[in-house]
């Protein structure tokens, strides 16, 4: 145990080599370790930032000119677009101290000579929430009908807590699905100290303030995850954006209720998810189920929250999605009716061990086998030739589980989960070969690289 936790012990020795010239440095650091970036930020907003941007700025940099390719092919706009969007309709409804740390953010990434600005920054972090929810919305407004109100359905999670986990306390995990173009760079994960509110210990994307996909924990007692609501439409350019409200629920929850007070006012409608959310000072677990127009709140102290990108609200599927609950085929009631088949061969025994075997579990309900497809919880459609069309996604599309992560109560205590960067299935993605088999991909070559399964490791934040 030692060793694994040697893989995120974040030493100084990276600050000492840069305080000299540049203070601000001085309680950053960064290690790379099993396929995941540590970085540890500490500080004010503008210094978090700085650190940031500094530690991070060729995964930032590769991060931002992958994404400018990314909205012009998924949306037809320029990367001007987002930046005039960030600028007109996001800046005003962000907080000051998250302007300073994204101003920081880019202020460090000029220091190691990449030239961006704080829209740049927006963007980035609002990226989500402007390409799938605000141009499918601006695109319906301009041209009724013309909108596929398909946003994404990514990522696998569940919260067990009582008689459901070996202890009676909770765990707590979930699993990455996104496009491998992102998924490859979805591996840092951020130990941040601000000088307000609570420490923060997440995974994040290059760049991100907030985790993004979601994995959280704070010093408050708060665990946080979620699954995307599959088919959202709908948008309200006059709310807070999603990433700030995430990021805000990040810092500041110190309960179920104050994380549920956060993300509903001001909602937009940006990144709808299912939200799963613990409290390990009382080892309550709720669902915060979360629309535009409706959202609802389950809690217990004595059950099993599970998400794979279904709704269960049926208002909230009738009025505000595109989604169809009677599919049996499609990728999240697949994943659904097999997170209930695990609830019952586990109830009683999850721990973080079989956390773990439920995020990497490959068993397909729809062929009644283990497969590499898009309907197991583990899932990959690189290797299924119907693709995954819930979200637009073709045959063979470069697209999956890419990592994963799961927590205790007691290893939260500590700051500590376990993470697997990697589809936690064991496989290797590999881009020569795929694209040799699916040129019609070749388009996303000059980002798309391998991404190795790594073992699950045992991360903490900075003693």
């Amino acid at each position: 145990m030692k060793k694994l936790l040697l893989g995120c012990f974040l030493f100084s020795l990276f600050s000492f080599a840069f305080a000299k010239d540049d203070p601000r440095l001085i309680h950053a650091s960064r290690r790379d370790s099993a396929g995941w970036i540590c970085i540890h930020l500490e500080g004010k907003p503008s210094e978090i930032g700085y650190q940031h941007g500094f530690l991070l700025s060729s995964e930032i940099d590769e991060a931002i000119r992958m994404e400018k390719m990314i909205m012009k092919k998924k949306t037809g706009r320029d990367w001007n677009f987002f930046r005039d969007a960030s600028k007109n309709m996001f800046w005003s409804k962000i907080d000051l101290e998250y302007r300073q740390e994204m101003q920081g953010i880019a202020d460090g990434l000029r220091a190691k000579g990449k030239k961006y600005d704080i829209y740049d920054i927006i963007a980035l972090n609002g990226s989500i929430e402007l390409g799938s929810y605000y141009v499918p919305w601006l695109d319906e407004k301009i041209k009724p009908g013309s909108s596929n109100n398909k946003a994404p359905g990514n990522c696998s999670a569940f919260a067990a807590t009582g008689t459901y986990t070996s202890d009676g306390k909770i765990v707590i995990g979930h699993n990455n699905w996104s496009d491998y173009l992102h998924g490859e760079r979805w591996n840092v994960i951020a130990d941040i100290v601000p000088t307000k509110g609570n420490r923060i210990f997440m995974d994040i994307y290059p760049g991100f303030i907030h985790s993004g996909d979601d994995f959280a924990m704070n010093t408050g007692g708060i665990l946080i995850t979620e699954t995307t609501i599959t088919q959202f439409k709908g948008f309200d350019v006059q709310g807070i954006p999603e990433f700030v409200r995430a990021r805000k629920a990040e810092q500041y929850a110190n309960s179920i209720d104050d994380f549920v007070r956060i993300m509903t006012v001001g909602d937009n409608g940006g990144y709808a998810n299912d939200w799963l959310v613990g409290d390990i000072k009382t080892n309550e677990i709720a669902r915060l189920e979360l629309g535009l127009k409706n959202h609802r709140v389950w809690r217990t102290k004595d059950g099993i929250y599970v998400g794979s990108n279904y709704a269960s609200d049926e208002k909230l599927i009738r009025e505000e999605t595109t989604f169809n609950p009677n599919d049996s085929t499609n990728s999240p009631n697949s994943r659904k009716r097999r997170w209930e088949e695990l609830t019952d061969l586990y109830k009683g025994k999850i721990d973080a061990s079989n956390g773990k075997l439920m995020e990497g579990d490959t068993y397909d309900d729809l062929l009644k086998t283990n497969a590499m497809s898009r309907c197991v919880i583990s899932g990959r459609v690189d290797t299924d030739p119907k693709g995954c069309p819930e979200w637009e996604w073709a045959p063979f599309y470069p697209g999956g589980t890419v990592q994963g992560k799961v927590t205790t109560t007691d290893l939260a205590k500590d700051l500590q989960f376990w993470a697997h960067m990697g589809n936690p299935d064991g496989n290797d993605f590999l881009v020569i070969p795929f694209l040799t088999a699916h040129p019609q991909y070749n388009w996303q070559s000059p980002f798309l690289r391998d991404m190795k399964a790594y073992p699950w490791t045992l991360f903490q934040a900075k003693k």
